[in-house]
């Protein structure tokens, strides 16, 4: 039998994971300088199976707009080399003997404006996430109002509109700073 406390909890979980998600995703999001999230995630061919540039190679920032990777095993440069442009990100490796560097250019005003709103969307996709949580919740308290005291179920339902609602500005401030960051040239 579920009980208001596992109800709760498993809200807050749902929430949790819904935001960790957008944390990853905002990770990865081009920003005016060059981070290592931006290919960590990129698929190479490797030893036969597609795998992340992180479980492969090393990669670094030698400055604002650059990024360097070092392969583990150097027979996958080119493989690395092949799995940045398949990416689509816009960005142009270039192999250097052992490694491959990576210039990032300046994002146009266009492109920021762009990200701004595609990182606008993430943000509410996120939040329905988070609505459906609740609604899930919601339902799940309904379900066991007859077995528990219905001051308890109305509480139990106040603490899930209030964890949403915590959910909700934690995901309205991380959109509203990556966008800043985004904006800013």
């Amino acid at each position: 039998m579920t009980d208001p406390d596992t109800i709760l909890l498993e809200c807050d979980e749902s929430m949790t994971k819904a935001v960790d998600y957008l944390k990853q995703e905002l990770r990865g999001m081009r920003t005016g300088r060059a981070t290592p999230a931006m290919v960590e995630f990129v698929k190479v061919e490797a030893y036969g199976s597609m795998t992340d540039i992180k479980s492969v190679a090393l990669v670094s920032v030698p400055e604002p707009t650059q990024l360097l990777i070092k392969p583990f095993d150097t027979t996958l440069t080119q493989a690395i080399k092949t799995g940045i442009e398949k990416a689509n990100l816009g960005l142009n490796p270039m192999v250097e003997a052992k490694q491959i560097r990576i210039n990032v250019p300046s994002m146009s005003t266009e492109r920021r404006q762009k990200d701004a709103a595609r990182l606008k969307k993430m943000g509410e996709d996120t939040k329905v996430s988070i609505r459906n949580a609740r609604r899930d919740a919601n339902k799940h308290s309904d379900g066991i109002a007859a077995k528990f005291p219905e001051d308890e179920i109305e509480q139990l339902k106040k603490e899930i509109q209030d964890l949403l609602k915590k959910f909700e500005e934690d995901v309205d401030k991380r959109v509203e700073e990556k966008t800043k960051e985004i904006m800013t040239m």
